[in-house]
């Protein structure tokens, strides 16, 4: 890339950044959420990494992500504000109680109430309270001080301003969540990025007048410093804060038992995308606070309260559109495009809606609003849909039979092995006669497992096809550079580099090479297995002419569904002329072949029967080592049959039939002078 380019690429994001740091930091109304901002913080240290030239005083790299607030005093926790451990199955949870019993020393039938309650994701606060009075308000900080955000939350009118009730503590500090429920954030989702974003942007506001314009809530869940407070447990607590006029989460939960937990929780998840307010865990608390005083606290978190975080962020939308994008290997996947909705602080706007099965059972149709949810670095997809929102003129989705790139028929396989019609969905058109499969094929042949071609990814791919500069794998050795030269954000300096990587290229193994092709069912280890079989580029293009596809079936680990591929693939005459050009411009190296002196030279095992002491794989290893081969079938090329415990007969008979030599693992092992 050229010089030039790299750093106005890296001058836009450095002012990106400075962008976001204002809006955050001086106007208390993030643009972005943490994960994007985060996303670009990385982006930023690995070119400056990258490129030593690039500096700016700007950079994350000179300076702290989330600078103090100036606008706010700094004021310490009469009791600090912990962070929680984090569970994330059913396994942490028998944990944590273990680690309970054990710590009290009880014994492990004695059955532990827990005070369950949904973990709202918004931003912390404590309140202190003297003679009923509402005197202060801190937020979380950094847990031992937080920032005096006092008169932004006085407007706030969850928060009760005074508190009559004579059996309110002398002085306490009433902590709990500010939020924004979903059905309010509507308003605001043109200034925010998500509703966790405005509550926090919000209460950093200057001018609590500007802060009194936003639909804050305030649920209480619980105490700091206490001073008089005459209550034993966390339920009991719960119900004293509705006396005392403040909100509590409607959906806590008094229960005990694991299983319990496990239920409640289960029940909550469901409810989870109907609920106002975003949620995203349970956290349990053991209700008995002497007992919790007895566990007190490890490192920054209690160890009496644990957060049960969800499997997976969820989020309602409407479907927009049903797209059906095409794969290499012709199969037709159909996407949702879907309302942009922020889930766990990413934007999404496309689902995943599997396969053409998948849309007939969930009766998924354009305009249905729907359940979509992301879990992890998942691909974010239809949970469920709502047909009570369902509009009186919605119509059926009629999965396309016929390719919406080349117009070829589209049909489903019968796998003759499963006795089941395949459930995707395929263009029945040969490789590069669709132009979808032919962009997706060449994706895969530059991709990092194949060339790996620096500065040729999937845009570039994508870019030069529409401008006719590729269609076939072998014109991006044919490139005409000096029309890239003259293209919009090309120069002649990153022209030359791009020349450079794609020259660099042109020797490449054998493995690699086969791998690159794009065939059904072939990767990276069978296209090693096919690499070891062929040995070399001119026995793999020239294997069509001998017709002799079963003979596949002897390479250990190649299966019907493999060869079938295959087959596919060389009765394809647009890729045997892909092979001859390639061959042309290319340098494919052989495959790197074990010692043809070894102990086994030019014999051939088959293994049936558990080995004792040792894997199939580490022998496979030890006759490849030695000069042999393994075969995955009885036949003629067999000249062993390795038995082990419960060999199967029917191999044991075939062998015997066709008079090869079946040895045990003792006799195998001789052979290789392993013992005596």
């Amino acid at each position: 890339m050229e010089k030039k380019n790299i750093k106005k690429i890296y001058k836009s994001k450095i002012d990106l950044i400075k962008k976001y740091n204002k809006y955050y930091f001086d106007k208390n109304s993030p643009l972005v959420s943490d994960n994007k901002y985060d996303n670009l913080k990385m982006e930023i240290l690995k070119l400056e990494n990258d490129y030593d030239y690039l500096d700016s005083k700007f950079s994350p790299s000179k300076n702290v992500g989330f600078k103090p607030s100036k606008n706010f005093k700094k004021i310490l926790h009469r009791a600090p504000m912990l962070s929680l451990a984090n569970a994330f199955s059913e396994e942490d949870l028998i944990n944590f109680e273990k680690k309970i019993i054990n710590f009290l020393s009880i014994n492990k039938n004695f059955k532990i109430f827990y005070s369950a309650e949904p973990k709202i994701d918004g931003i912390s606060a404590s309140l202190t309270y003297k003679n009923g009075n509402f005197e202060k308000g801190l937020s979380r900080g950094d847990g031992k001080e937080g920032e005096d955000i006092t008169e932004n939350l006085k407007t706030i009118l969850d928060i009760p301003k005074k508190i009559l009730s004579k059996d309110f503590p002398k002085e306490i500090d009433i902590r709990g969540e500010i939020f924004i429920q979903n059905s309010d954030f509507k308003s605001l989702s043109e200034k925010f990025a998500n509703p966790r974003n405005a509550a926090s942007g919000s209460l950093r506001q200057k001018n609590p007048e500007e802060t009194k314009k936003i639909p804050l809530k305030f649920i209480a869940y619980t105490f700091g410093y206490e001073k008089g407070l005459m209550v034993n447990n966390q339920s009991d607590f719960l119900n004293k804060l509705n006396e005392w006029g403040f909100k509590t989460n409607p959906l806590n939960n008094l229960t005990s038992g694991i299983k319990n937990l496990m239920e409640n929780y289960k029940e909550i998840e469901k409810k989870r995308a109907n609920i106002d307010f975003d949620i995203d865990g349970i956290v349990y608390k053991v209700n008995d606070f002497v007992m919790q005083k007895r566990l007190g606290n490890v490192a920054n978190a209690p160890r009496w309260a644990i957060a049960h975080k969800f499997s997976s962020n969820k989020a309602v939308s409407k479907i927009l559109d049903i797209e059906i994008q095409i794969g290499r290997t012709g199969a037709l996947t159909p996407v949702a495009k879907i309302k942009p909705i922020n889930i766990g602080g990413v934007i999404v706007s496309n689902a995943t809606l599997h396969n053409e099965d998948e849309i007939n059972r969930k009766d998924i149709r354009i305009g249905d609003t729907a359940v979509i949810e992301r879990a992890g670095d998942v691909i974010p997809h239809i949970l469920s849909i709502d047909k009570q929102k369902r509009s009186s003129n919605s119509k059926k989705f009629i999965f396309p039979k016929n390719c919406p790139s080349c117009g070829s028929e589209t049909i489903k396989e019968y796998n003759k092995f499963t006795k089941k019609v395949d459930a995707v969905r395929r263009c029945s058109s040969e490789d590069y006669n669709c132009n979808k499969i032919s962009i997706e094929k060449l994706k895969h042949f530059v991709s990092k497992e194949a060339f790996n071609i620096d500065g040729f990814g999937k845009k570039i791919v994508e870019s030069f096809w529409k401008l006719k500069l590729i269609k076939y794998p072998q014109d991006i050795f044919k490139l005409d550079y000096l029309k890239i030269e003259k293209l919009d954000g090309w120069g002649k300096l990153s022209v030359q580099n791009l020349k450079y990587s794609i020259n660099q290229k042109k020797n490449i193994s054998l493995e690699r090479f086969i791998y690159s092709l794009g065939i059904r069912h072939i990767g990276l280890e069978n296209a090693k297995l096919l690499s070891k079989h062929f040995i070399s580029f001119s026995k793999f293009k020239n294997f069509s002419k001998q017709n002799h596809f079963e003979d596949l079936l002897n390479i250990d680990g190649i299966g019907d569904t493999q060869v079938n591929s295959i087959k596919s693939f060389f009765l394809t005459e647009a890729n045997k002329k892909v092979l001859n050009e390639l061959e042309k411009v290319l340098e494919i190296k052989d495959a790197i072949q074990n010692s043809d002196s070894g102990l086994l030279k030019n014999k051939t095992f088959l293994v049936t029967g558990k080995l004792n002491g040792i894997s199939r794989a580490e022998v496979k290893s030890l006759i490849e080592e030695n000069s042999g081969k393994t075969i995955s079938s009885v036949s003629k090329k067999l000249n062993y049959l390795i038995t082990g415990e419960k060999p199967t007969k029917k191999k044991v008979d075939n062998a015997k039939e066709l008079k090869i030599k079946v040895i045990n693992q003792v006799e195998f092992l001789r052979m290789l002078n392993k013992t005596s």
